[in-house]
């Protein structure tokens, strides 16, 4: 098992270029089981999970293809075909891997009627069930049965029918799943109380370039009037906002400047004005964000939420970030219940945080000193990587199998803008 080594104390300088987002990538793969025509996909980043939901996609009988590309290149191009549906059936083996792949039994179901998929299961950071995912299909005429660790959902004898779908509370797989069984359906159906993610309109834009129509991409009423097919589109994925994010909070953690080339603007705003608020020097252009320390690290207190607030998946990352600020700050996670694993690693290096509940009060010290830590999830990872990155002496960071699954070839970006960092084998 390999581990990464972090010699701590640079200033970070340089561009790093924002992958495609992983996120969104894993949304978009099974709108391939929509059609038989062929979906490709650009900037698909090289991520483990990208490549568990190909062998997943394979296994339902869809052919992939991967353009060659240049040596050094981030990224690439993946044309998947489903000509024909060769398995309804996703087996756990695949599916406990990934939570991700219950977003295949929408489309399955729409497309060739019914669908068998492994239920998911516990998560380390907290709870995240998918009755809503089913509720929703229900609500399209789809049968439903769970049996032995499977969900078992069979469309009417005339294929799914339009309705209407209101959520108690944001789900974005839950939109994401009946986004994707909806645009088959006969009909048109209302979902209401939509996941506005910027993730949900990548995939609307995906879905309506091949052949969907889709209203209200960008708000919390979704309205899909159905088409008997799809055909095939190609599509770029979005840059990784999150992954965006995290570099930003590198920049400011080590004192440095860093440009991210191609992260947007309109997908961050919640996560720049938090860096905006703790003291980062903003430049915004189309072609990326720039992201500067003034010298220091203002406290911050901020509350995870769906979007447009702060996303759960940054909360790390400025816990990292908050730990070497010039005063006291408080982070609230409203989303997992379980999202502070991360506390007593950086705890190991020095920092100064109290977990209150839902509630973490983080005291800014005047540094971090560099230790063995343990990863227990992909964001907390990276949140371990920023404080290897500021702290004094070499940081050992263990279990970066969590980070494959969401930061491409981070080491390599990390190098190229000054940092002392290496992936070595354990042993």
């Amino acid at each position: 098992m390999d581990k990464i080594i972090i010699r701590g104390g640079r200033k970070l300088s340089g561009t790093i270029p924002i992958s495609g987002a992983k996120n969104a990538a894993l949304t978009l793969m099974p709108c391939a089981l929509l059609t038989d025509e062929p979906l490709t996909l650009r900037n698909l980043p090289r991520l483990a999970d990208v490549d568990s939901f190909g062998h997943l996609l394979n296994e339902l009988g869809v052919s992939t293809a991967i353009e060659g590309s240049r040596k050094g290149d981030f990224g690439r191009v993946m044309t998947f075909r489903a000509a024909n549906i060769g398995s309804t059936v996703a087996p756990y083996d695949i599916v406990r891997k990934m939570r991700a792949s219950i977003l295949v039994l929408g489309p399955l179901l729409a497309r060739a009627g019914e669908a068998t998929v492994s239920l998911p299961g516990g998560c380390a950071i907290g709870n995240r069930p998918i009755d809503l995912h089913l509720k929703a299909l229900q609500g399209l005429g789809a049968e439903i049965e769970l049996t032995a660790g499977y969900v078992k959902a069979i469309a009417p004898r005339g294929g799914l029918v339009g309705g209407k779908i209101s959520f108690p509370f944001v789900t974005v797989g839950a939109t994401e799943n009946a986004l994707m069984a909806a645009v088959l359906a006969k009909g048109t159906t209302i979902i209401e109380n939509a996941a506005r993610e910027p993730e949900i309109t990548d995939l609307c834009h995906c879905l309506i370039a091949m052949g969907a129509e889709i209203e209200g991409v960008k708000t919390d009423t979704l309205t899909v009037h159905g088409k008997d097919r799809l055909h095939g589109a190609t599509h770029a994925v979005m840059p990784d906002r999150i992954e965006a994010g995290s570099y930003a909070c590198a920049a400011m953690i080590t004192g440095g400047t860093l440009e991210l080339a191609g992260a947007r603007e309109d997908q961050m705003h919640a996560i720049l004005s938090g860096l905006g608020d703790a003291g980062a020097v903003l430049k915004l252009a189309k072609s990326g964000i720039t992201v500067a320390s003034d010298g220091g690290i203002k406290p911050l207190s901020l509350s995870t939420a769906p979007f447009p607030a702060f996303p759960t998946d940054m909360q790390a990352q400025f816990m990292s970030m908050l730990a070497l600020a010039d005063g006291t700050s408080l982070l609230t996670e409203t989303i997992f219940e379980n999202r502070y694993m991360h506390v007593p690693e950086l705890s190991r290096m020095g920092a100064d945080i109290e977990v209150r509940g839902r509630s973490a009060v983080v005291r800014g010290v005047q540094g971090l000193i560099g230790a063995p830590v343990m990863a227990t999830d992909l964001r907390a990872s990276m949140s371990l990587i920023l404080a290897g990155l500021a702290a004094e002496g070499e940081t050992e960071v263990n279990r970066v199998y969590h980070l494959d699954r969401g930061y491409e070839r981070l080491e390599e970006k990390l190098q190229a803008v000054g940092a002392d960092i290496e992936r070595v084998s354990a042993g």
